[in-house]
């Protein structure tokens, strides 16, 4: 196993955008889009005390809450995984993407809560609040690494060489920063908005199955059979456990 790549540069003013894995659509691809909603009881919670470190505290105009559950109109979810976990050629090849995928730590708060990167594709940490945040990457499979980035370190660059589902990075200075991230094989893969909205494009005709996976909630699944150039429509419903 090669250990991760860290290259370390000062802030450019780059806007921060996740970038998501996209392929070239091919001729007669067919795809699947749907929503993920959640049904139950919507947990009240509470806003973080971020005055622990009164230079979080300034830099928000409004409280910071947690995102351990973020729901849109009529409870859609934000934050889901949606990911292909079966059916793909098992000698396939896919590109790895040039661009990278932007982790940004702003306001206290990593941004996205959720996402994905392919092996091998750069991830870019951003530290624009210009103050001491800590990267620790708890990946398993993966070198993981726990590295500072102080006030002059504005941007890191760092690569994960194999497939590896759902760790988490924590800022061990401001213990409520959290994001989850997968490292992928393949590009098959999104994250829901507000929206509860997903799609997969670019897929072959065949028999497909799909994850939708939540931080917290149990993880849904389904199958779905697609024809050539067909577009899937699927729904997802989570509930906590017991309720």
């Amino acid at each position: 196993m090669r250990d991760s790549c860290i290259v370390f540069t000062r802030l450019s003013p780059v806007v921060a955008l996740l970038t998501f894995v996209a392929m070239p659509p091919l001729a007669g691809a067919a795809s699947i889009t749907g929503t993920v909603v959640y049904e139950g009881a919507v947990p009240n919670f509470p806003p973080i005390q971020t005055d622990a470190d009164p230079h979080c505290a300034n830099l928000r105009d409004e409280p910071l809450y947690p995102e351990t559950l973020v729901l849109g109109d009529d409870q859609k979810i934000a934050n889901v995984f949606v990911h292909i976990t079966d059916g793909l050629p098992e000698d396939a090849e896919f590109p790895v993407p040039e661009e990278p995928v932007v982790l940004t730590q702003e306001g206290c708060r990593y941004s996205p809560r959720v996402f994905g990167v392919m092996a091998g594709q750069d991830l870019t940490v951003l530290n624009p609040d210009g103050i001491l945040h800590n990267v620790n990457a708890r990946s398993r499979v993966n070198r993981g690494f726990n590295l500072a980035m102080t006030s002059n370190i504005g941007e890191i660059t760092v690569q994960f060489d194999e497939p590896e589902f759902m760790f988490e990075f924590r800022c061990d200075v401001h213990p409520w920063m959290i994001a989850h991230c997968a490292v992928m094989d393949h590009p098959f893969f999104t994250v829901t908005g507000e929206d509860g909205r997903f799609v997969i494009e670019g897929l072959a005709p065949g028999t497909y199955e799909i994850e939708a996976w939540h931080e917290r909630l149990p993880a849904e699944t389904a199958t779905v059979t697609l024809e050539e150039g067909e577009t899937a429509e699927l729904s997802f419903t989570m509930r906590i456990p017991g309720r």
